[in-house]
């Protein structure tokens, strides 16, 4: 019996230990209550990879206000609501073209060295897969851009943009966290914003 009690014994230890890897890997991604966290600099290669399998969906929206559509897309030659969308990483630039009738034009977004990541408990009671709540998460990128075709006269002297990249998740990043985006444009001849959603990642 000592013997048979020795072997449960260690079957139990064994168990307990194989287990801990697991729990230490599931509270890595783990949240709590009140987080709050605000970061810039250079983005590890992992972070890297999650920006390179960003797709973006196929429709942007102009952002609009009570004013005239004319008066919310300035620098913007051929203004609508809506526009069909591409766009993607290519070799360290976001271009992203849109479409409306038989106008189109391209915007390109050099991808920054350093950007600024949000992440914040909002409060909402919902509950995160990886445990704790759902936290919003923002990924900010700005420099300055180049455009063609209908975005072209715009762009005169230094023009700047901001895209941020939103979406919910665990205390872990990852690019399925990300569903949305918003792209702001700005300078002495433009001021525009778009916004849509994302596709599922690559």
């Amino acid at each position: 019996m000592r013997g048979l009690g020795r072997v449960l014994f260690s079957l139990a230890a064994l168990a307990v230990v194989l287990s801990l890897p697991a729990r230490a890997w599931a509270c890595a991604c783990c949240s709590n209550e009140g987080d709050y966290y605000v970061s810039t600099g250079r983005p590890s290669e992992y972070e890297r990879s999650i920006v390179r399998q960003v797709r973006f969906g196929q429709t942007a929206n102009l952002y609009t206000t009570e004013a005239d559509l004319e008066e919310s897309a300035k620098g913007v030659a051929h203004v609508a609501e809506k526009y069909a969308f591409a766009g993607g990483l290519v070799g360290g630039v976001w271009r992203l073209t849109f479409r409306e009738g038989g106008k189109t034009g391209t915007l390109s977004l050099p991808l920054p060295a350093r950007w600024t990541s949000y992440t914040a408990d909002i409060r909402d009671g919902q509950t995160s897969p990886g445990g704790g709540p759902l936290l919003y998460k923002e990924w900010r990128f700005e420099g300055q851009v180049s455009g063609t075709g209908f975005f072209k006269a715009g762009i005169v002297g230094p023009t700047r943009y901001t895209l941020v990249l939103q979406g919910r998740g665990n205390g872990c990043q990852d690019a399925l966290d990300f569903k949305h985006w918003r792209l702001q444009v700005s300078g002495r001849k433009a001021a525009y914003a778009f916004y849509g959603e994302l596709a599922d990642p690559q």
